[in-house]
C-alpha cells in the first residue's frame, strides 16, 4: 500500500462472499482531495401518487448527514428497495412496502430522494470507547475445484453436516468428524480462504460454474495465522499479506500447510448453487448489491436494515478512495463485530478484489430508522 490522494468520495456513483479487503485483518487478528461540496438542490416534489405521511420518530434529519447532498438518490433508494425485503417490525415492513410501490411505478432521482427524506430519520451508532470504527470491504472470488479429488484437489467442500454440534476443530472435521457431503474439491489452501471469505464461485474445467454460499460453521473461534506464522519464522513479521500466506501454503502443501491452517480452529460449511451470473447472496439471504451492501455484526443489527456509511480514506497507506452513502445491511462475517464495524462487499471479480484489499478505513454509522 501507497499513499494516494483519495478520489471523489462518492464511490457508489461511479462505474460500478468473500472478504480480501477484511484479509489481511482476520489473518494478523488474534482472535485481529475529494470534490467540492455541491450545494443541496431545492427539494423537489414528490412523484407519482401521495407519500404517506409518516409517524414521528426522533433523529436527525437525512439532510444532515455527511455527504447526503452529494449521494446518488437513486442508486440508493434501489438498493433499500432490494434489500427491505428482510426488514423486520411494523414501520420496517411498512416502509418496504411502500417503496416497493414506489418503486413499480419508475421512481425518479427527486422520488427516490423525497421518498428516503420522508420516510427516514437518522441515528448514529457509537463504539463503546468512543473511537471511530473499522470499514473493510469484501468480493466474490473464483476459485478452480474439481469434482472428484486428485493429489492437488484433495479438501472437500462439505456441506452442512447431520452432527453440526459434535463435529469439532478444522482437525478434526479434515480428519472425517462431520457427516457431511463433498460438494466439490479444492486445493487446501483455496479452501481455506474461501471459508474466511463466506462464498465465491466454484469454476470446473468443463467450463461448469458453482456458487458456494455459507450454510454453518462449527462454532469456534476464528484465530489468525498470520501472527503465529510470523512468530515461528515462516514469514517475515512485516509480510504476513493475503498474498504471502497463500503463496506458503502453496508451496508447502500438504501435511505441512494443513498444521498452519489448523491453528485456526473455526471450519466453515456450504452449499452450492449453479452459478447465474448475479451478485453473491449474503447471509441475509438476497443478492447483495455492489458497494450497496455490508456486512455486520447481527447482534448490532438487523438484516435489511439502511445504513449511512462514511469513511474516509485521506492520507490512509494504500487508501483508493473514501466511501459514504447508503448501503444496507445483508450479511455477516466472523471479525464482523462491534456497533460501528462493517465489511463492505465491492462486487465480483481480481478489479473488485484489488479495491478491496486496499480497505481499511475509519468510520462512522448512522441507522436509518424508519417512520411507519
Amino acid at each position: 500500500m501507497h499513499v494516494v490522494a483519495a478520489p471523489p468520495a462518492l464511490p457508489f456513483a461511479r462505474s460500478g462472499a468473500a472478504r480480501l479487503g477484511a484479509l489481511s485483518l482476520l489473518l494478523f487478528a488474534a482472535a485481529c482531495a475529494s470534490t467540492p461540496p455541491v450545494a443541496p438542490p431545492t427539494r423537489p416534489a414528490p412523484g407519482p401518487g401521495p407519500i404517506t405521511p409518516p409517524t414521528a420518530v426522533e433523529g436527525l434529519s437525512l439532510t444532515a448527514l455527511p455527504g447526503w447532498a452529494e449521494e446518488d438518490h437513486l442508486a440508493a433508494f434501489n438498493a433499500y428497495v432490494a434489500g427491505c425485503v428482510r426488514a423486520r417490525g411494523g414501520a420496517a415492513e411498512a416502509v418496504c412496502a411502500r417503496g416497493r410501490d414506489l418503486a413499480a411505478r419508475r421512481a425518479s432521482p427527486s422520488d427516490a430522494r423525497a421518498f428516503l427524506e420522508t420516510h427516514f430519520v437518522a441515528t448514529e451508532a457509537r463504539t463503546d470507547d468512543g473511537r471511530a470504527g473499522l470499514l473493510t470491504a469484501y468480493f466474490a472470488p473464483e476459485y478452480p475445484a474439481r469434482r472428484a479429488p486428485d493429489a492437488e484437489f484433495d479438501a472437500p467442500v462439505l456441506s452442512r453436516p447431520a452432527n453440526l454440534s459434535e463435529v469439532g476443530d478444522r482437525a478434526a472435521i479434515e480428519a472425517g468428524s462431520a457427516q457431511s457431503t463433498a460438494l466439490a474439491w479444492m486445493r487446501a489452501e483455496d479452501l481455506f480462504f474461501l471459508q474466511i471469505q463466506g462464498s465465491g464461485t466454484l469454476s470446473f474445467p468443463d467450463g461448469a460454474r458453482l456458487r458456494a454460499a455459507y450454510a454453518a460453521d462449527n462454532g469456534k473461534p476464528f484465530v489468525g495465522i498470520a501472527r503465529p506464522m510470523a512468530e515461528r519464522g515462516l514469514l517475515p513479521a512485516n509480510g504476513t499479506s493475503g498474498d504471502a500466506i497463500r503463496g506458503w501454503l502453496s508451496a508447502h502443501r500438504g501435511a505441512e500447510a494443513r498444521a498452519v491452517m489448523a491453528l485456526n480452529p473455526r471450519y466453515i460449511f456450504f452449499v452450492v448453487s449453479p452459478d447465474d451470473g448475479k451478485e453473491a447472496t449474503g447471509a441475509a439471504g438476497v443478492p447483495l448489491p455492489a458497494r450497496r451492501s455490508v456486512a455486520v455484526d447481527p447482534s448490532r443489527w438487523s438484516y435489511g436494515e439502511a445504513v449511512w456509511i462514511e469513511a474516509d480514506g485521506g492520507n490512509l497507506i494504500g487508501a483508493r478512495a473514501s466511501y459514504r452513502g447508503l448501503v444496507m445491511a445483508l450479511d455477516t462475517g466472523s471479525a464482523i463485530r462491534g456497533p460501528v464495524r462493517a465489511d463492505l462487499y465491492i462486487g465480483r471479480g481480481d478489479a473488485a478484489g484489488q479495491e478491496a484489499g486496499a480497505v481499511r478505513h475509519p468510520l462512522r454509522m448512522w441507522r436509518l430508522i424508519p417512520r411507519g
